[in-house]
């Protein structure tokens, strides 16, 4: 737990930092990483993961579960920037994206791994949960709607429709990894794809550190960042209403996995950095909501873990 929460808060003390020394280069890096893991480091996580989920009974209900808490996420974080916030379009996007896209890899995989360091299935269920619900979501749901309601998208349908697709090299691994033979994803690939999905934490939060330096309001760079109306309603949403759809549904049957339950309770996913940027959505709301929902997870799990973990 202690080394979680050093990587967390010391990749985004250095993006703070490099930020504040250098804003300009801090910047310029912080889409470098962002464009070297969405189209690198991501992609090749994704297909030698995919090619290894195996489901039961339990586990494929939990699956189901999480792509219906995380739809409902979606839908209600629409509803509430639309009729309640009346956000512009690239905020609601923004406070989609927030809502639905989930750090169940950068942070779930090693905190379940520390929290549940008894349980030796925890880890490969938690990755199982990440590739299985997160990777489809961020791929298909995030993605759309970076095109549906980003400004760089394009104007008409036809053309977001394009941007949707070209700009999605994950999408190619993921169905790469559903036809290609067993053959081609060996195990020792496996354990190196479990080891470069940990490995991308200090990426993001690196980029987070610098995107919150260079999203605040007037210009003024403050540390933790406001807590917005927008920012308060993704807290909400994504730690409060979604894990109690997801904990509500497993009621339903036998074996969803405990992993399964944590990581729906996750905070806001730093992938979703990575489609803001690329689609023109609004970065403050993104950056400040992973800051938000990541500090209140870390709290709890620290707490959790000093009473003796799970």
């Amino acid at each position: 737990m202690l080394l979680v929460l050093v990587v967390v808060l010391g990749s985004v003390a250095a993006g703070i930092g490099a930020e504040r020394l250098h804003p300009a280069r801090a910047l310029r890096a912080a889409h470098l990483l962002i464009q070297v893991a969405l189209y690198v480091i991501f992609p090749v996580v994704m297909f030698f993961t995919v090619s290894h989920v195996r489901l039961t009974g339990g586990v494929g209900a939990g699956i189901g579960f999480g792509y219906a808490e995380r739809l409902v996420a979606a839908a209600l974080a629409y509803l509430v920037g639309t009729h309640l916030l009346r956000l512009s379009r690239p905020a609601t996007g923004a406070l989609m994206l927030a809502a639905t896209l989930v750090n169940t890899g950068y942070l779930g995989v090693p905190l379940i791994t520390s929290l549940l360091h008894d349980h030796p299935q925890a880890t490969g269920q938690a990755l199982t949960y990440d590739v299985a619900v997160s990777a489809p979501i961020f791929i298909l749901v995030g993605f759309g709607i970076g095109a549906a309601f980003g400004t760089r998208a394009g104007a008409s349908t036809a053309a977001r429709l394009r941007s949707f697709v070209l700009r999605n090299p994950p999408l190619v691994a993921f169905v790469l990894a559903l036809v290609a033979p067993r053959s081609w994803s060996p195990d020792q690939a496996y354990e190196v794809a479990k080891a470069g999905a940990i490995g991308l934490a200090p990426i993001g939060f690196f980029t987070v550190g610098v995107f919150l330096m260079q999203e605040q309001e007037g210009g003024v760079r403050v540390f933790p960042p406001p807590l917005t109306a927008p920012i308060g309603a993704a807290v909400v949403i994504r730690l409060l209403v979604a894990p109690a759809v997801m904990l509500g549904l497993s009621q339903l049957v036998d074996g969803v996995p405990d992993a399964f339950l944590i990581q729906a309770a996750m905070p806001s996913g730093i992938s979703a950095l990575a489609i803001a940027h690329i689609y023109g959505l609004e970065l403050r709301i993104l950056a400040g909501s992973i800051a938000w929902t990541t500090a209140i997870v870390l709290t709890v799990a620290a707490a959790v873990a000093a009473l003796g973990g799970l």
